[in-house]
Parts: C-alpha cells; sequence; structure tokens
C-alpha cells in the first residue's frame, strides 16, 4: 500500500476525531482535541490498516511565545537579536512582550510518535492541553504501557497532569525541586540550588546565588590587520609593509 492510500485509510478510519497538520514531505502528523485522544489513539492501535503498536517516544511541548516573539537578551537590543524575517511578507504576528501569553489551550501540548513493526509505518500524534493554567490530558498507559515513563518525564519538565497514570511522579529532577525546568518562563538559573553542609551533615536548599549575564561572541579575525608588528604603526609605514 502507498503512502498516500494509508493516509487515506487514516482519514477514514479518524474521521472528524482527528485532521492532518503540516509537516515534512516525507512525515504524517494528526491532532485531535482532548476528549477524543483515547479514542484516537485506540484506534491508531488496533485498526489492522493501520496498526500502531508501539510508542516510540513521548515529549511535552511548551507553544508559549511561539512564532510571537523575539529572541530576548539582557542588554543587546529592545527587543532581542532578529530570526532575519520580514515579518510583514511572512505572514507572521508582531513580536509580543515579555508578560503576553499565547492563547487559551494552545500553551501545552504533548506529542506521541507512533510505530507500526508490522507496516513499517510512523505517525505523529499531537494533542494540546485546554487549560494554560493546569495542563492535563488523559494518560496512555492504557493504550500502550510504555508511556509510564515518558509521561512521568513530561510531568517532571514541563508539568503536563496525565489523568489515570498510575504512578505520576517527578523522574528527573530532586525531590525538592521547584517548577519545571521546561517551561519557557522557567529561569535559566533555576529557582534553588544544593550544597552539603558539614556542619548539618546534610544536603541544604539555599536561594540560587549566580549572577545572571549575557555572553557576547567575541569575533576574531586573521589577517594583517591585526598583525602584531604592524598594529600602531602609520598608515604609510603600514602600506608599505604590505
Amino acid at each position: 500500500m502507498t503512502t498516500l492510500a494509508w493516509t487515506d485509510v487514516l482519514s477514514s478510519v479518524l474521521g472528524e476525531s482527528a485532521r492532518r497538520v503540516a509537516s515534512l514531505p516525507d512525515e504524517v502528523t494528526v491532532e485531535c482535541e482532548t476528549p477524543q485522544l483515547i479514542a484516537v489513539a485506540t484506534a491508531l492501535r488496533d485498526h489492522p490498516q493501520l496498526g500502531f503498536d508501539t510508542l516510540v517516544d513521548l515529549c511535552g511541548v511548551d507553544y508559549l511565545h511561539y512564532g510571537r516573539s523575539e529572541w530576548k537578551t539582557f542588554s543587546a537590543t529592545g527587543s532581542g537579536f532578529s530570526r532575519g524575517v520580514d515579518r510583514r511578507v511572512a505572514g507572521l504576528p508582531a513580536p509580543v512582550s515579555d508578560g503576553e501569553g499565547c492563547d487559551p489551550g494552545r500553551r501545552f501540548a504533548v506529542v506521541s510518535h507512533l510505530l507500526s513493526v508490522r507496516l513499517n509505518r510512523r505517525i505523529r500524534l499531537r494533542v494540546f492541553c485546554s487549560d494554560n493554567d493546569e495542563p492535563m490530558i488523559d494518560s496512555l498507559v492504557g493504550v500502550w504501557a510504555a508511556a509510564n515513563w515518558f509521561e512521568r518525564e513530561a510531568f517532571d519538565l514541563f508539568g503536563i497532569l496525565f489523568r489515570g497514570h498510575p504512578d505520576l511522579r517527578r523522574l528527573l529532577t530532586d525531590y525538592g525541586f521547584i517548577g519545571h525546568p521546561f517551561r519557557k518562563d522557567f529561569p535559566l538559573i533555576g529557582n534553588v540550588e544544593v550544597r552539603y553542609d558539614p556542619q548539618k551533615q546534610r544536603v541544604v536548599y539555599e536561594p540560587v546565588s549566580i549572577e545572571s549575564r549575557t555572553l557576547v561572541p567575541r569575533v576574531i579575525r586573521h589577517d594583517n590587520r591585526y598583525d602584531p608588528a604592524l598594529v600602531g604603526r602609520p598608515e604609510n609605514d603600514t602600506k608599505a609593509a604590505g
């Protein structure tokens, strides 16, 4: 069955419960609403012409300021370094300030990468969390058991809750860690730091003491203008030496 044929089957099986979204030519990505997630996932797994029996990966995505803000710096410019795009020609909205976020229900998403071992096909399934403040979707552990630790990772790093997960605990960060480090509004230096206190004979948590700074790349040019033997010499002597 050709790629076109199986994607036609995909459309007929999922119907209005999911839709294809733009992706690379050799990739297939579908998106569904939160209430339809389990039904769509089950159909992708159980339909004989789809057969996506393996969950390869599951991750969270934070779309805060996606496609709207410029890269931010502390002192270089007022709005950060430009991406080199004419926003009017590209049809992009104007940049927003740090205080503005994305549309309701469009900040956090969960992306699952699925594989059909029997048919050697892959598909990407994306679902947005309907609440930006308390992102939550249904757990896929009942459909693919491999989602267990993947969902724990997404909960730890993004703060996404998975309804029905059997053991939703942090996976990578420490027990006393504050916040979710992969969120776009999480400070790069963190909130707390830990150290071992020899007097208390235990690890203690303290406010982070790292000072924020912006690193400016150093440009090094290798030509005769920067030859130490020529620096500071009169212009006529420099031309003569050249």
